[in-house]
């Protein structure tokens, strides 16, 4: 498999003098196409500022992070933002849906913001709710949802660009334990069926075990694969 994404000596640093937190500390790693990766380590470990580096969602201090041998962060900020919405997908542990908006506009969103006719995007976003077990909540909002359907939401919105890799920050770590096992299988069926890569942060060993990879940090390094 040829390399989709590759972490290149990659730092995170917050504040500056006696207030300076470095978070990352020299990260290298790869995620090949179709990769399965749980980043796992205690609270304070980096994994979720890693994932969010490696998303676009944030700059690294220095380092590189090359998408398809590019250096993604020589793009300026609009650019930037375009490639994320078109190239990769994200779940959070909190879902982050819009609460005025029915679960079948949330899913439609990134289409929306990324100039896609509403027709043509319901068209899109109607398939994946289905494939998510939700074809019968289309019409509520996320009030309306439990916490399972509100998450479930959320990755069929994330897939709705058909992104080449999806991260995901804790993503059952909001939910109880059948919820929790029920979208760990969502997601694994998901990757199976789409051969999209995957990234995962989580706490939870069971779900960890589940993936190819497992990267294992501690004090903003990878200590362990």
């Amino acid at each position: 498999m040829s390399n989709l994404l590759e972490v290149r000596d990659l730092y995170k640093t917050y504040g500056g003098g006696p207030s300076k937190v470095e978070v990352l500390k020299g990260i290298d790693l790869t995620v090949a196409a179709g990769d399965t990766m749980a980043l796992v380590g205690k609270s304070g470990a980096g994994k979720s500022t890693l994932l969010h580096v490696m998303g676009t969602i944030d700059r690294p201090s220095s380092g590189q992070i090359l998408f398809d041998g590019e250096d993604i962060f020589r793009l300026g900020d609009q650019p930037l933002a375009a490639f994320r919405n078109r190239s990769i997908g994200f779940v959070f542990q909190f879902h982050h849906l819009l609460p005025e908006f029915t679960a079948l506009e949330n899913v439609m969103m990134p289409l929306l913001i990324g100039g896609v006719k509403r027709s043509e995007a319901a068209e899109k976003a109607l398939p994946l709710l289905q494939d998510v077990g939700l074809s019968h909540r289309i019409t509520h909002r996320p009030g309306e949802l439990s916490g399972g359907e509100q998450q479930r939401v959320a990755i069929a919105r994330a897939l709705v660009r058909s992104p080449r890799i999806l991260l995901a920050d804790e993503p059952t770590g909001n939910l109880d334990t059948r919820t929790s096992e029920e979208v760990h299988s969502l997601l694994y069926s998901i990757q199976e069926r789409t051969g999209i890569a995957l990234v995962i942060v989580t706490h939870n060993e069971k779900l960890a075990a589940g993936m190819g990879r497992i990267i294992r940090l501690a004090d903003g390094r990878i200590v362990e694969e």
